[in-house]
């Protein structure tokens, strides 16, 4: 079984949904598991649901309008009286149904069970077209496979039982899917990471011993620097798992870090590749001679420089690393970069649950800290480090860390 996963710029109006199907007949659509995003900005919008919500400001002007957004792409799809605009009012009549008798003050719960409906309203939508058009499909339910702890909006996949439930697919079916979501074990949605799509693609992949699983960018594939922040990039059209684990652990934004792993241990070969030209080869990842090392650029925006020292200036030592660890567990903070020398550590942070006041004022009744938010992780894979001058040009380097052929900077 292939499995191809398509983001939400590849269906964001009923144009791109005709173009999903186009790629689809490029690519023989037949035993196949397809996986797929909201609609464009749609998880943008429920996420601002959420906000109003918890805010008590008006939150079902904004439903309303995500409603009609996507009605207006049905109707570029399917005739007037067809069942699927029934559907996609049901999905919001409950979407306003949990929200007016939910009693959870839980953000994140509440976060997960709303801004999931963007991904069950985008895949209804797409199955119900390419039935339509002949592609004979079966929509799943993907919180009836994918299993997890309950860590809302970064759940953890229990393999043993997802891999149960998915192994019993019958692999001469097609099928449409949702990324991002997954289910506890109380049959709550529990969210799998901002842009974890890719990531569910790869759990389908694993547990269906796929041949080979693609996602359709709106990029040829993967590139030595974003284009919309870097020049003169050029194609990657092979690379390592062990290279692609690297880029998207330091950030490069066209694979979803946890994607590789589950791939790698199956040797699943793994394609990068354009919906808007599928006949191009794009980018493969896996096991090959053909594999490129070549300097690539990767920008991580939005971080946060903490820089933790003792009180008495004594050495950070282990019983201080293990305490600054458990809070940047506590508050699921994620360390992108790490530098310590004897009396003081400076982490670059990911702070995507908006944590680290919290975090740090924990710190502060132990440690002396200096926070800078804001900040950017440069990192120059496969560095020349003949010409390194070049990437300290016009920047100004809070921390930099060079390790064999990459090198790193903090920059404000």
């Amino acid at each position: 079984m292939k499995i191809f996963k398509f983001g939400g710029a590849s269906v964001k109006d009923a144009e791109s949904v005709k173009n999903v199907s186009m790629v689809l007949k490029s690519q023989g659509f037949t035993q196949c598991l397809l996986v797929i995003s909201a609609m464009d900005k749609t998880t943008n919008a429920l996420e601002k649901v959420v906000e109003h919500y918890f805010y008590k400001q008006d939150y079902q002007t904004e439903i309303k309008n995500i409603k009609q957004k996507h009605i207006e792409i049905a109707k570029g799809l399917f005739e007037e009286n067809h069942s699927v605009f029934s559907e996609i009012s049901l999905f919001f009549d409950d979407l306003d149904s949990f929200l007016r008798r939910n009693k959870s003050p839980n953000y994140n719960f509440v976060y997960d069970q709303v801004v999931s409906c963007g991904e069950m309203i985008s895949t209804k939508i797409v199955s119900e077209y390419l039935n339509e058009i002949g592609f004979t499909n079966q929509w799943l339910d993907a919180r009836d496979y994918v299993k997890t702890d309950n860590s809302y909006r970064d759940g953890v996949v229990n393999w043993e039982k997802t891999a149960e439930l998915i192994s019993q697919l019958n692999p001469e079916t097609c099928y449409v899917t949702q990324g991002f979501i997954g289910s506890d074990d109380n049959n709550f949605t529990v969210t799998l990471g901002r842009e974890g799509s890719d990531y569910s693609a790869a759990i389908f992949a694993y547990c269906l011993n796929a041949e080979a699983m693609t996602i359709w960018k709106d990029v040829p594939g993967v590139m030595t620097g974003d284009p919309r922040k870097f020049q003169n990039v050029s194609l990657l059209s092979h690379i390592s798992y062990e290279e692609a684990i690297e880029m998207a652990y330091y950030g490069a934004s066209v694979i979803h870090p946890k994607t590789l792993q589950p791939l790698q241990q199956k040797n699943i070969p793994f394609f990068v590749k354009s919906f808007v030209d599928p006949t191009k080869a794009g980018t493969k990842v896996g096991i090959t001679d053909k594999n490129q090392q070549e300097e690539s650029y990767i920008l991580k925006e939005n971080q946060v420089l903490l820089k933790i020292s003792t009180r008495d200036f004594s050495f950070i030592a282990e019983d201080h690393m293990s305490l600054i660890f458990s809070f940047l567990s506590k508050y699921k903070i994620k360390v992108s970069l790490m530098q310590n020398s004897a009396i003081s550590l400076a982490l670059c942070l990911e702070d995507k649950f908006n944590k680290v006041d919290e975090l740090n004022q924990e710190l502060q009744k132990i440690f002396e800290t200096g926070i800078i938010k804001n900040v950017s992780l440069f990192t120059v894979r496969n560095a020349n480090m003949d010409h390194i001058d070049q990437f300290y040009h016009g920047k100004s380097v809070l921390l930099e860390q060079i390790s064999k052929n990459t090198l790193q900077m903090v920059t404000q």
